[in-house]
Parts: C-alpha cells; sequence; structure tokens
C-alpha cells in the first residue's frame, strides 16, 4: 500500500478505533477493579479516612471511603471458567487427522481460549492471528482487541477485506516508542510506524521483512512488505454478540450504584465514631481545661442562667438508616446477576443440592454461555480449517466439524452416577463415556476399554466363545 493511501486509511478509521478502546478500557478498568469510584484514587480501591479532615468541607463528614466492588471480574471468569476451562473436542471424521489437529493447537488450547472469552466480554469481541514460524510450523496466538480495527465489506456478508493492527514498540537505539502501524489484506502485510497517532511523520519500516531469493534461498534484502501466503487475512474474530457490546455496559450503571450505597455506608461508620458535644454555657476558660475535668473527675462545669437555663452539654451525632441501606444494597446486588446472567455464589447454601436444583441456578448463565459458543462454534471451525490446510487436506474448506463443547460446573456427581449406572445397559458406551462423572476424555476412555478388551482376550481367549472353541465350534454346538 502506498504511504498516501495507509495515512487516508488511518485517519478514516481512528475515530471508530478511539471510540471502541474507549469501551474497552473502560471494561479492562471495571475487571481490574477499578471501579467509577476510583477515579479520585487514580484506580486503587482503599479506604480514606485518616487524611480526609484535612481536605474535607464539612467536618461532620470527614471519611471518604472509595472501595469498589468487583463484581464485573467475577462474573466475566464465571462464564469464562463455565464455558472454557476444559477445550471442546474436534472431530473431523478421521482420527489421526484429529489428533494432527489437538497437537497443532497445543496443550494450552484451552488457557488461549480462557483468554478469548475473556477478551471478547471486555470488548464485545477477541481476536486471534495466526501464521507460519520459520520451520513452517503453524502457530497461532491472542492479539489485544485494542490494536485491531477490521474493515468489511459493506454487502450482506460482511466479509473481512482488510485490517488494521496498532500497536506501540519500543526503539532500542533511542529507547523511545513510536507507533506500528500494520496493513493486512488476504495476500500481503504492510507496515509503517508514526512518532504519534496523527500519522504526520508516518513512514514505511523498510527493514521489517527479509527478502529472499527463490532459487538460492539467501537473503537478497529487506522490504516493509510481507507475503504471508495464508490466502485469506490470517485473522479470526470471536464475537460475544451480534452488537459487539462489551458484557459490562448491561449493568455497570448497578455496579456504581452498589458501590456508592456501599461506600456511603462505610463513610457513615467512621463518621459515626466522631461524637461532638455541644457545650452550653460552659463555665471554664478553655477547651483544654474542660477535657482535663473531663478526663480527671468526670464532670464538668457549667454556669447557671436563671430562669429557662438550658445549661449543660448536648452530643451530636449521625444516625444511620441501616434496613434502607442494606435492602438497597440487597437489591442492587441481585439486580447485577439477573442482568448480567450470572449465579450469585451465595446461592449455594446447601451441600445436598439436587441436580435439579443446580440446573435451576446456572440456567441464566447456560443461556449467556451457549449464546457465546455458538459464535466462539464459528470462529474456531475456521481456525480448524486453517491447520487443516496447512496439513493438505484437500477438502478443508467444505469437511465437517464437529465440535463438543464441556460445561465446568458444580454438579451432583453420586445423582449423575446413578442414572449411567441405571441406563448403562440401554445405552451406547459412547453416550455412557460422555456422561460418566469420573470421566474427563470421553475419546480416551472409548480407547481405553478397547484397549482392555483386547488385553483381556489376548489372556483368556475369546469371551464369547465356549471352552476356547472358535466361532465355527461354537455355531456348531449350538447347532446340536
Amino acid at each position: 500500500m502506498e504511504l498516501k493511501a495507509m495515512k487516508k486509511l488511518l485517519q478514516n478509521t481512528q475515530t471508530r478505533r478511539v471510540n471502541f478502546n474507549a469501551k474497552y478500557n473502560k471494561s479492562k478498568s471495571y475487571y481490574l477493579n477499578k471501579n467509577d469510584i476510583t477515579i479520585k484514587n487514580n484506580g486503587e480501591s482503599k479506604t480514606k479516612e485518616d487524611d480526609a479532615t484535612k481536605k474535607s468541607k464539612n467536618p461532620l463528614r470527614p471519611a471518604d471511603n472509595r472501595v469498589s466492588s468487583n463484581f464485573h471480574q467475577l462474573l466475566v471468569d464465571q462464564e469464562a471458567g463455565y464455558l472454557a476451562t476444559k477445550a471442546p473436542t474436534i472431530d473431523v471424521g478421521e482420527d489421526k487427522l484429529n489428533d494432527q489437529i489437538k497437537d497443532t493447537l497445543g496443550d494450552n488450547f484451552a488457557l488461549r481460549l480462557n483468554e478469548l472469552v475473556v477478551d471478547a466480554a471486555n470488548a464485545g469481541i477477541a481476536w486471534l492471528h495466526y501464521w507460519l514460524d520459520e520451520n513452517n510450523q503453524f502457530r497461532y496466538a491472542i492479539v489485544p482487541p485494542d490494536q485491531v480495527t477490521p474493515i468489511y465489506s459493506t454487502d450482506l456478508n460482511r466479509k473481512l477485506v482488510a485490517l488494521r493492527r496498532s500497536y506501540k514498540e519500543l526503539e532500542p537505539e533511542t529507547a523511545k516508542t513510536y507507533w506500528v502501524h500494520e496493513y493486512w489484506n488476504d495476500e500481503t502485510v504492510t507496515v509503517f510506524k508514526s512518532r504519534d497517532e496523527q500519522f504526520n511523520n508516518l513512514e514505511p519500516i523498510n527493514d521489517r521483512f527479509t527478502i529472499y531469493d527463490a532459487s538460492t534461498d539467501d537473503a537478497a534484502g529487506t522490504s516493509s512488505i510481507n507475503h504471508h501466503g495464508m490466502g485469506r487475512i490470517p485473522f479470526i474474530a470471536f464475537l460475544k454478540n451480534k452488537e459487539q457490546q462489551p458484557d459490562l455496559f448491561h449493568y455497570k450503571g448497578l455496579i456504581d450504584v452498589y458501590d456508592k450505597i456501599y461506600n456511603g455506608y462505610v463513610n457513615d461508620l467512621d463518621d459515626i465514631q466522631q461524637i461532638f458535644l455541644i457545650l452550653k454555657n460552659y463555665d471554664g476558660q478553655n477547651l483544654d481545661e474542660f477535657r482535663e475535668d473531663l478526663q480527671r473527675y468526670k464532670s464538668i462545669k457549667v454556669r447557671s442562667m436563671g430562669s429557662g437555663n438550658d445549661s449543660g452539654v448536648d452530643q451530636l451525632a449521625i444516625n444511620i438508616p441501616t434496613e434502607a441501606r442494606n435492602s438497597m444494597l440487597e437489591t442492587t446486588k441481585t439486580n447485577i446477576f439477573v442482568h448480567a446472567q450470572g449465579i450469585d455464589p451465595t446461592d449455594f447454601k446447601t451441600n445436598n443440592a439436587t441436580g435439579t436444583a443446580i440446573k435451576m441456578l446456572y440456567s441464566h448463565l447456560e443461556l449467556k454461555a451457549a449464546k457465546t459458543e455458538a459464535y466462539f462454534r464459528d470462529a474456531l471451525t475456521e481456525l480448524v480449517r486453517a491447520i487443516m490446510r496447512w496439513l493438505g487436506i484437500s477438502d478443508a474448506d467444505s469437511r465437517r466439524i464437529n465440535q463438543t463443547w464441556t460445561r465446568t460446573a458444580i454438579q451432583n456427581d453420586v445423582e449423575r452416577a446413578q442414572v449411567v449406572s441405571q441406563l448403562a445397559n440401554w445405552t451406547s458406551k459412547e453416550a455412557i463415556a460422555k456422561a460418566n462423572p469420573i470421566v474427563e476424555d470421553w475419546q480416551e476412555e472409548l480407547k481405553d476399554q478397547q484397549e482392555d478388551l483386547k488385553n483381556r482376550n489376548d489372556e483368556y481367549g475369546n469371551p464369547n466363545s465356549l471352552n476356547g472353541d472358535d466361532d465355527d465350534e461354537q455355531e456348531d454346538n449350538k447347532k446340536s
């Protein structure tokens, strides 16, 4: 891409990028427990009753605690743990190819998928980039959502036609940072840099990629353009929902209300410890003498003012509307979990909950997770097809791909084991292996069963034969 065209593209996508990152950064700050209540403390959640008296304009209200409630992190991690603790099983119809795909995805694929769920919840969309390394090995990594700005076609297919990736990079020689801007299409990636996001000093990074001579395989120079050879843009979008809306903004207002009420409550508890004494017609010289008399003699002197005398000491304290605040806190907390489609951990109040009761608790979370899974299925299918293309599978773009996702939830294993036991004689071994509560990998369980059966046959003979007879002899015995 030419320099002038790249600058125009960066300028045209900058507003959309800034608006997207503003939402993502706000969501990320709440995920890190830096709610709006902590803005005055530079994002730190802490109590502040000690030095608040020096700054407060109201001597009756010196406390200024700002402790944020970490509901958002709890809700996001709750869905990520429920949906993606265990990696989904991929089946493309061939055991050998299934193993190759599993090996390519790696042992930490479940963790990567968990991170994608967290990114999608915070940004509305998560991004995965794949490439071939110097050994022609398939690699993939998660790209932070605030680095990527996609460019889609305007037709109903909404095809990804180009992609901008912008991020900061350190220049070792000068120890200064600059912005790197990558432009991706289905054939190449072109890299530029600028000192700021105004793009006035935009220039290509001509030494970014090494050019090799195809005939000798020797280095022949450098370039700002690289032909990635993937045949498509090697970025995959993992959407959270159709609108690509971060989860936070479904319930942010409720979290802010909870923080406001809770911290107001804490402030009142701090302030109520300070009792103010109102002296009427005090018969002493100064407040030091008053404190000494009160401490030493447990009494103070007052001056009588004749009839209608109201001399004495009154006490001024702050009253806390405890019942109203407790009720409001509980109502707000309930609404947070309802709007977020999550599970309040305090709802698990018994150790003997039935399977039906547990399913009811998970019902709202299951609805949210199922919707996320539906969008992630398409993205994961695209990743598997990219792996199959790398493996040289001829029908990589048309082969049917089955995914089996496993939820991670609290469950009554005794009930599940009883169901499996009762149905063992009436259902397939595959279904039993999938439903068995002590089995983590049902495919491996079936392989182990077949191996055990083979070993028993080798040691004791065919269990279906009579006295070691072969099948023909057994059939003859039956006829006779």
